[in-house]
């Protein structure tokens, strides 16, 4: 039959695994251990389809077909549930229509975008669909079937495409992405699925004016088909013998036209209508194969028009006599197109399964990072407010000398009980020692941070440097994105996490100098109790017991009592504040669902609200509660010194220092252990960094390689010359133009051959004004995946330094989790949740019933 089917793109080899483990890994930090495992698995299973799809399809089987789509299908599900952006996987495919030299194409694109990957899987399966058609077995009507349908969908697939490519590729695409390809491609396809229909037609005998009708349908299609493959931006791309096949199916379509509405006029007993048009059916069936250079072109139907018209002039001559009227002064028969564009279905594939069915959309997991951030940040604000309360409370009882003052009085030269209760804690927990351990772990872990952010900045000041090189080296051919404007946001990321690491050094000094004050009490009561005991000085001349047994002495001890309580409730308020939980992930799902949005600051806020009100209530009245106990405290010590007459002494005022360095001890290993939870942490996200510096280096190298390559090979490549055929004549439909009643347009006879053009090379005019990061396989168009990069997100809800005395490690840095998605546009599948579309009519395995035939 001659139908044409669409060369293929070449994909280059990737492997998609590795980046998308880490990405998932810093994206989704709250997966179990199973449900990371089972993404793995699925990301490897990713993988594996992608290899063996991308090449099956060079098989031009129903096979790849499949394959194919259950990675297309893959893909829309996955880019719906990862930060795309982050995603820096190198996609190089080559253009389909460059034949290139013995070096193989030159002319490529490499993007690392997942949308762009889309882009290019679309259009091998609209081509491999276009070869499966054309293969098809149309004298048989399974064949004619499955052709029809397959034309359909690859027409289907190249308009969509026009949508698609626009949105995802920024700068300039490779030749078989423009718009003007894209849409010829389209109107061919869609000009041959008619054809299968007019077959389909005269093989089942229908009515002749439905043929006549189907096939000046056709004939449009192929003659909208012809004016947009001789546009000058696209005419160079197409073998040389596509224009003069579309130029004579064109004529043949109107030639059939002409043919079975001939036989309209028959019935109709206009015999000089049929005369005249089935002498311009032979005609144009002598034009078509003069077209085509193909003799035999509906060699079958020229010589049945041939047959009919000297019969009809037989019958006319000596039987009717009727005037021939002029054939463009004649009604035509109007136009029935069955061949549609259909909408893209949501799944492709017959059996869709989703890998990714334990990641949430993109929305989602933002909406949920989002949502604990502010949870954490209630919670901190909370544990905050109390703390600093029970330091202000410890402080002032430490002034006072409390409660080892009523103490010492009752117990003579003996150690105070709680003296001796505090000083056996700190050597259960491994006294002075074991702070000075954790303290000297500090630098170790700073060191650590430090070097794997100055490996990532080594990397990226390496590739720089590289680049800034060959760009000296090549100047104006050296095209691709300079590294500085590539790396911006890399760069001002990692001097985001150099500014933590900065803030945890200045809460590590803040340590060291409150270890340093409250060194020598924390010696003492490091100390065995007899040695402590030896170590305080004699009690003063106050002393005494009836001291010890005073109306101001007893209310002492029993606020003392109280202040212990009351620690003890501010204990169980905060470990209830890090226990609290949120989980509004189906809450956001459903919301996505019917909204197509999420208002997250609105719901998180009030059901955080529901969750923590309780315990804020708790902590406003606990700290009220402080204030009026420490004016009684201030109150019962003045009545207490005034009536017992105790002294200020050396012994006094050493108990008051193992006091405050009883609370130091407790403060500072609390802050040590979080503060090594939080430097072992950020190893964690620095490390993710760096691995996203080392894709992003390796996707650089892959370019600079490439690019490298094609201008060390350009001098020797020779582009082969195109000699394309010009046909002046079919830019305008011939069946309207009968219609229209001009005079027809003559057709080249099958003696006078086709004008030729001598274009001096392929793609001329793609090559002229297109970068060179669109036309060389190496030199990547600007590298839109890496714009919106944003840092890993912090731990859900860590933040150790928060109630230090100084700055927050964390302040002014966002999480990952709040930077918005980049925007692709409204194409389904962009975001599978927010762009559902019905599934098209002709799709595989859905009827299509505006089908007529019942197919």
């Amino acid at each position: 039959m001659g139908l044409l089917s669409v060369p293929l793109k070449k994909p280059s080899e990737v492997d998609i695994a590795k980046p998308l483990k880490t990405l998932v890994q810093s994206n989704y930090r709250n997966l179990e251990t199973e449900q990371l495992n089972v993404i793995n698995e699925a990301i490897s299973e990713l993988n594996q389809l992608r290899n063996t799809a991308m090449w099956k399809v060079f098989d031009k089987q129903d096979s790849g077909l499949e394959l194919n789509y259950r990675y297309y299908d893959q893909l829309s599900a996955l880019e719906s549930k990862i930060p795309v952006q982050e995603l820096q996987v190198p996609f190089k495919w080559k253009d389909a229509f460059d034949k290139g030299s013995i070096f193989g194409g030159r002319i490529s694109l490499t993007l690392t975008s997942i949308a762009y990957e889309r882009t290019c899987v679309l259009f091998n399966l609209a081509a491999l669909q276009s070869a499966v058609a054309s293969n098809q077995r149309v004298d048989t009507d399974e064949g004619l079937k499955q052709a029809a349908k397959l034309f359909q969908q690859s027409a289907s697939i190249f308009t969509f495409l026009k949508t698609l490519a626009s949105a995802t590729i920024q700068g300039e695409p490779t030749p078989d992405l423009s718009q003007d390809s894209l849409n010829a491609l389209s109107n061919l396809m869609l000009a041959q699925a008619q054809e299968m229909f007019v077959i389909k037609a005269i093989k089942d005998n229908m009515k002749d004016l439905v043929v006549a009708k189907l096939c000046a349908q056709c004939e449009e299609l192929y003659s909208e088909a012809l004016r947009s493959m001789q546009r000058e931006s696209v005419r160079p791309l197409w073998d040389k013998e596509w224009i003069p096949q579309v130029a004579g199916r064109q004529a043949a379509m109107h030639a059939l036209t002409m043919l079975y509405h001939s036989k309209v006029s028959q019935a109709n007993k206009a015999f000089g209508e049929e005369i005249s048009r089935l002498q311009k059916a032979v005609e144009l069936f002598k034009t078509a194969q003069s077209r085509s250079s193909n003799p035999t072109l509906f060699q079958e139907y020229a010589n049945r028009a041939q047959k009919s018209l000297a019969d009809a002039k037989k019958d006319n001559d000596f039987i009717y006599n009727e005037i021939i009227p002029d054939v463009n002064n004649l009604p035509s028969p109007g136009k029935a197109q069955l061949a549609k564009v259909l909408p893209m279905a949501t799944h492709l594939s017959e059996d869709f399964r989703d890998l990714f069915t334990a990641l949430v959309p993109v929305a989602v997991n933002q909406a949920l990072a989002a949502c604990e951030g502010r949870k954490s940040e209630l919670v901190n604000g909370e544990i905050m407010r109390l703390r600093e309360a029970t330091t202000a409370l410890n402080g002032l009882l430490s002034s006072l000398n409390l409660p080892a003052i009523v103490e010492v009085t009752a117990s003579g030269d003996s150690l105070p009980p709680s003296l001796q209760e505090k000083a056996s804690a700190v050597r259960d927990k491994g006294g002075i020692a074991q702070l000075k351990e954790l303290i000297e772990r500090l630098p170790e872990l700073f060191t650590r941070n430090k070097e794997i952010l100055d490996e990532a900045f080594r990397m990226m000041d390496e590739e720089r440097d590289s680049d800034n090189q060959l760009r000296a080296q090549f100047k104006d051919r050296w095209t691709r994105t300079p590294s500085d404007k590539l790396a911006a946001t890399f760069r001002a990321n990692g001097e985001k996490y150099r500014t933590i690491i900065n803030n945890a050094t200045a809460a590590d000094k803040v340590i060291r100098e409150k270890f340093a004050t409250h060194k020598h009490g924390l010696e003492l009561l490091s100390m065995a109790t007899d040695q402590l005991a030896k170590e305080i000085p004699s009690a003063g001349v106050g002393s005494s017991s009836q001291a010890a047994n005073s109306s101001a002495a007893l209310a002492l001890r029993s606020l003392m009592e109280s202040v212990e309580t009351m620690k003890a409730e501010r204990e169980c308020i905060e470990s209830e504040l890090k226990a609290l939980t949120i989980d509004l992930k189906d809450r956001f799902l459903g919301t996505l669902a019917t909204e197509g949005v999420i208002n997250e600051p609105a719901i998180s806020l009030s059901e955080i609200g529901k969750l923590i009100g309780p315990l804020q209530e708790q902590v406003g009245e606990t700290l009220a509660r402080q204030q009026v106990i420490s004016t009684e405290i201030r109150e019962a010590h003045e009545r207490f010194v005034s009536e017992s007459g105790v002294s200020t002494d050396q012994r006094d005022r050493t108990l008051s220092e193992l006091a405050a360095a009883y609370d130091v001890f407790t403060e500072l290993q609390g802050y040590l252990q979080e503060g090594e939870t939080f430097y072992n942490g950020l190893t964690e996200i620095l490390l993710v960094f760096q691995s996203k510096i080392s894709d992003y280096c390796f996707a650089r190298k892959t370019e600079k390689e490439e690019l490298m390559k094609d201008l060390t090979h350009e001098s020797s490549r020779q582009a082969s010359v195109a000699v394309t055929p010009i046909i002046p004549t079919h830019h305008t439909s011939t069946t309207a133009t009968s219609e229209s009643g001009s005079s027809a347009a003559t057709a080249p006879s099958s003696s006078a051959p086709m004008a030729a053009s001598s274009a001096p090379a392929p793609y001329p005019q793609q090559m002229q004004g297109i970068p060179m990061a669109a036309t060389y396989g190496g030199n990547m168009a600007p590298m839109s995946g890496f714009t919106g990069y944003a840092p890993p997100p912090m731990p859900q809800g860590f933040n150790p330094y928060g109630t230090l005395p100084y700055p927050s490690a964390y302040t002014g840095f966002p999480p990952a989790s709040m930077v918005p998605p980049p925007y692709y546009g409204t194409y389904p599948g962009a975001y599978g949740a927010q762009h559902q579309q019905q599934p098209p009519q002709g799709a595989p395995g859905a009827p299509n019933p505006n089908n007529p035939m019942g197919w």
